[in-house]
């Protein structure tokens, strides 16, 4: 099954660290059969293929930078223009960051409409129980908490901005795995 309602799935996702994320592009990418692609995934694949964002996103980073939006749109054009992401669909994890990369992807994709940004959404005091629950050697308190302030910094603009376009579902993630999931399905099933 890999398209809901017309043609195939195409999604952005959105959570803070510690919302299982992660857990849920696993299970969308298996029940929908779309490309999971993350960010750093790109980011490492064009560097090691070579291609010509991946040699300037190399350089970036070789540098001590941070990669920036030009690179990162060029990185990102490139991968959805790729077959399985192009014509089976995908979730996107990771882009985009930024509203300049939010209006970017909207260039990128063209006709191939986005169904929705999905964001899950955890509280914030459960989100930073679970990263300390995890017992990462980076997850101490300060750490957790300046992640999230920056996550909130970053993310809560481009979620209005998907918000304005009507395409932002924002899914109650303060459960367990399966409930999150069939919460997740449903709202995604209605955006179709």
């Amino acid at each position: 099954m890999s398209g809901i309602g017309e043609g195939p799935l195409r999604l952005v996702i959105f959570g803070r660290q510690g919302a299982g994320k992660g857990t849920q592009c696993a299970r969308l990418v298996e029940e929908f059969g779309v490309a999971h692609i993350s960010t750093g995934d790109m980011l490492r694949a064009a560097v090691a293929a070579e291609t010509d964002m991946g040699l300037k996103a190399k350089a970036v980073m070789s540098s001590g930078g941070l990669v920036g939006d030009d690179i990162m749109n060029g990185i990102v054009r490139d991968r959805l223009d790729e077959t399985d992401a192009n014509t089976g669909g995908f979730v996107l994890d990771g882009f985009p960051r930024t509203i300049p990369q939010a209006e970017a992807l909207s260039i990128i994709l063209g006709k191939r409409e986005l169904h929705a940004a999905v964001n899950i959404d955890v509280p914030l005091e459960e989100v930073t129980a679970r990263m300390k629950a995890r017992g990462r050697e980076d997850d101490t308190e300060e750490g957790i908490a300046r992640r999230l302030e920056l996550y909130e910094q970053e993310t809560q603009p481009v979620l209005e901005w998907f918000s304005a376009r009507n395409r932002l579902i924002t899914v109650d993630g303060f459960s367990t795995e399966d409930i999150v999931w069939d919460r997740l399905v449903s709202a995604i099933k209605a955006a179709a």
